[in-house]
């Protein structure tokens, strides 16, 4: 993955990061005085880290929280979202606590929930307890079920041109955005839900590249547990609120260039928690577009 324009590539490489397993590229120049871009160590390239491209910043709306009870404190936790949560709570260097928990628990949170956890008490009530919590998550309930039903075209107009599909070598190659779609489009164009289900997230407020890569976009709860995301939409465009049921074929929004974008398109992306895990899934649209053998997102 290597080019003259730097940029073009570096753009794909953002493009393509994701979660935790960060996109890593290495920059160098070469004899000639061109500079590259490639996923490959070569000697004395400067290494450069990006960050996933569709982080959603859940840390307030999912979180811990410590009461007082008796001479110790209980764990509560918080999920503020209009979906389930799966979460990890892991209880380190614990000192002075009676019948600490045995190893990290998981639990799946209802959506706008808040669940006891733990109650922990002194081993010598006249000294404090103490320790230290970490708490991971993922969007969704990993025992959840695709129904495996064909989608409708998420937005009005056209005909339009996929520009990149699934397992494209672009930018469509980690686990959250393997089996994406990218479809060319003028911005403005109104952009629909291709299923029925609950807002889960929206961003309403990017312009041009902003601090979010997936620029304004839409989250989608469906029935069966997966969920539909739509990004790279206009500044002010969203029409829906977060915790709204919303139909096949009501507006969200309309396509934009926000974020991490190329060029004025959608990104439409089916998602479901595998285990700890978001990760993009296959799906089919009903119709055929130009492009078609990307459109389908079968893996093959």
């Amino acid at each position: 993955m290597r080019a003259a324009l730097g940029g073009l590539v570096l753009t794909a490489l953002l493009l393509g990061a994701a979660g935790a397993a960060a996109t890593t590229v290495y920059k160098y120049r070469d004899s000639n005085g061109v500079i590259h871009l490639t996923d490959r160590a070569v000697k004395g390239a400067r290494k450069i880290v990006f960050p996933d491209r569709m982080e959603e910043h859940l840390e307030r709306q999912v979180r811990i929280e410590r009461r007082p009870l008796g001479r110790g404190e209980g764990i509560w936790l918080v999920n503020d979202l209009y979906a389930p949560v799966e979460v990890e709570l892991t209880l380190e260097g614990l000192v002075n606590v009676e019948r600490p928990p045995d190893g990290p628990v998981r639990q799946l949170l209802p959506p706008r929930s808040r669940t006891s956890m733990f109650s922990l008490q002194p081993a010598n009530p006249s000294r404090p307890l103490s320790y230290k919590s970490k708490l991971r998550f993922a969007l969704g309930d990993p025992h959840a079920a695709p129904g495996g039903q064909s989608y409708p075209l998420p937005w009005r107009g056209g005909p339009f041109s996929v520009s990149q599909g699934a397992n494209g070598s672009f930018s469509h190659f980690t686990p959250k955005s393997r089996y994406a779609i990218d479809v060319a489009m003028p911005v403005g164009t109104p952009i629909v839900a291709s299923r029925a289900g609950v807002v889960v997230k929206t961003e309403n407020r990017q312009s041009g590249r902003g601090r979010d890569p997936a620029g304004n976009f839409v989250r989608i709860l469906h029935n069966d547990g997966t969920m539909g995301v739509y990004l790279h939409l206009s500044q002010g465009s969203v029409q829906v609120r977060e915790g709204q049921r919303v139909t096949e074929g009501a507006l969200l929004g309309r396509s934009g260039n926000t974020g991490n974008s190329t060029g004025p398109h959608l990104h439409f992306v089916v998602q479901r928690n595998t285990g700890m895990g978001l990760v993009s899934i296959p799906f089919r649209f009903a119709e055929t577009l130009a492009g078609a053998p990307e459109v389908s997102a079968d893996g093959r």
